[in-house]
């Protein structure tokens, strides 16, 4: 440790005494949202949110899931792109398609090889229009939803809560949280949007109502 920092933090010891008081945090905020999960109107803002963060929405039933994904992946993929999964994925999601179920071993450079990734979420924010990722079975490890360009979400209605407090009722802060509000976008200091530099620049969200 610096001299200058010994002298700061003795200085704020100093100043605090040998018993500092710790002052009553007021916790009178709101702690939960008033709409029940999957609710319309809920999923209806999470698509407004989506939609303006410039992320692409499909409304979808669980029996059209499959077919609506695929026509998903026929106008969002490259000709030839190569497509990743993670292994717990569910059974007739993909069927037919040419996809790698990741194992774990494919580094960055591998990975930057596919042009797209499908997973699930384990919930989602109708107030933020974030989706929230914990490393499940059928998300997979971080990587590959943050390398590959293009990503392909599945969420169902009754993962769609109301607030942010909501949100993390439902996540466990001790798993891998990715937390995605659009594509992945960044601006400069004269507001020149960039975008996938922290992530896939195209997001494409399945909303199982």
């Amino acid at each position: 440790m610096s001299d200058a920092r010994d002298a700061v933090l003795a200085r704020i010891r100093s100043a605090l005494g040998p018993d500092p008081v710790v002052p009553e945090v007021p916790r009178d905020y709101r702690r939960a949202g008033t709409v029940p999960a999957g609710s319309p109107e809920l999923l209806e803002l999470l698509v407004d949110r989506l939609v303006d963060y410039k992320a692409t929405v499909i409304t979808t039933t669980a029996e059209g899931l499959a077919g609506d994904l695929r026509t998903a992946l026929d106008a969002g993929m490259p000709a030839g792109g190569r497509l990743i999964a993670p292994p717990g994925l569910p059974d007739g999601w993909l069927p037919g398609a040419d996809v790698t179920v990741d194992d774990g071993t494919l580094g960055p450079r591998d990975l930057d090889s596919f042009a797209g990734v499908v997973t699930a979420c384990a919930a989602a924010c109708a107030e933020t229009g974030t989706i929230a990722l914990d490393g499940g079975p059928d998300q997979g490890r971080r990587a590959i939803t943050l390398v590959p360009d293009r990503h392909f979400c599945v969420v169902r209605a009754d993962q769609v809560v109301q607030s942010v407090p909501d949100l993390l009722v439902r996540l466990t802060p001790t798993r891998p949280l990715t937390l995605i509000s659009g594509p992945s976008a960044t601006s400069d200091i004269e507001l020149n949007r960039v975008e996938g530099v922290h992530g896939p620049r195209t997001l494409v969200v399945l909303l199982v109502r």
